[in-house]
């Protein structure tokens, strides 16, 4: 599925589209170049799962946990680990198989760890307000 994203205020129908997509699938991979909007995009899934606090990316702990109106969330930002080790000693399998929703964003980092069925989401700036924004199930 390919959508398109004019303004900010388009992020709320696409997080709506993009958790009806996952139906069951609670992990959700991030793909995108430095400020193309994965956090933005993330804030707005947290919004529609009844996240009531702030949410803010993780860069420098590597994990954030949300309260949703039903589940948790743990919100991943892998940009600053040097390797993949670095992952499996804060015991990321963990959080990836509790059933909770996982929001990774730079999956890239953790190739050998990715479960086998998750969704895999790529933002593309298009101009300074626009982006494409596609899902697809893995």
């Amino acid at each position: 599925m390919i959508l398109t994203a004019i303004s900010l205020s388009d992020l709320s129908t696409i997080a709506q589209q993009l958790l009806n997509f996952a139906g069951d699938n609670r992990i959700i991979l991030f793909n995108g170049d430095m400020g193309a909007g994965k956090t933005t995009l993330i804030k707005s899934l947290c919004v529609e799962l009844g996240v009531m606090g702030a949410v803010s990316s993780p860069t420098f702990a590597i994990v954030n946990e949300y309260a949703g109106a039903q589940s948790r969330i743990y919100h991943f930002d892998f940009y600053r680990l040097k390797n993949q080790t670095e992952a499996l000693d804060m015991g990321c399998e963990e959080y990836f198989y509790s059933g909770d929703y996982c929001f990774i964003e730079w999956p890239d980092k953790i190739p050998d760890m990715l479960s086998l069925h998750y969704i895999n989401v790529t933002i593309s700036v298009l101009n300074d307000n626009s982006r494409k924004i596609s899902f697809e199930k893995f």
